[in-house]
């Protein structure tokens, strides 16, 4: 898993014992992995996107995993009856600390701004924002996400946003993103799908099934 470079307050008291690691997604997603303030390990989500990573590979290969039976489906994820598509690409992220974390007793809250570069089938940039909740329980936290993406995505230009949402149960990790509906503009326009986000020796690396309308 790659480690995380991260920034410290040392004029902060709470910062110094919850730290913020930036990563680079996906989400992707990312996605990409981001940062959770989680005890004095600093668990990232990049811990929860490769757990995700894992339970890919676990299901390609047959077998079934917790976190993967417990992800929620979106009725928004593909159009029913449409042709689903898969774009595969790489991505590199930079997160940055918006502000001091908010911490109180059991949590501590913080908010990011997210900065991508997608390569690949999906080839443009994203912008968005994060906000992670870290505990005093080792292994739990979460994360919600939204990031706007514009490029070209197999040779159709426009942008779209992304929804995530993750969360780890002492370790069991769950994460969904999401096309958010009717966010697709030019080519784009219409476009629903699923965003995933796979970190494995230190790169990531996305997986995209989405749908357009017929032309």
């Amino acid at each position: 898993m790659m480690k995380l470079s991260c920034v410290n307050n040392t004029g902060s008291a709470y910062l110094r014992k919850k730290v913020a690691a930036a990563i680079g997604v996906a989400l992707g997603i990312a996605l990409c992995a981001m940062v959770f303030w989680v005890n004095a390990s600093a668990m990232s989500v990049s811990t929860l996107h490769s757990a995700e990573s894992a339970n890919i590979t676990q299901r390609k290969s047959g077998g079934h995993s917790q976190s993967q039976q417990s992800q929620s489906a979106d009725p928004h994820s593909t159009q029913k009856g449409a042709n689903v598509i898969q774009a595969k690409g790489t991505f590199e992220v930079k997160l940055d600390s918006q502000g001091d974390a908010d911490k109180a007793e059991g949590s501590t809250l913080a908010r990011m701004s997210i900065d991508k570069k997608y390569h690949g089938d999906l080839e443009g940039t994203a912008r968005g924002a994060m906000l992670t909740a870290g505990t005093e329980v080792k292994g739990s936290a979460g994360y919600v996400a939204v990031e706007r993406v514009t490029g070209t995505l197999n040779g159709k230009s426009g942008s779209f946003v992304l929804q995530h949402s993750g969360t780890l149960t002492r370790g069991a990790a769950v994460q969904n993103i999401f096309v958010v509906p009717d966010s697709g503009t030019g080519q784009l326009a219409g476009i629903t799908g699923k965003f995933v986000v796979i970190i494995a020796e230190g790169k990531h690396s996305y997986e995209f099934d989405y749908t357009l309308p017929a032309q």
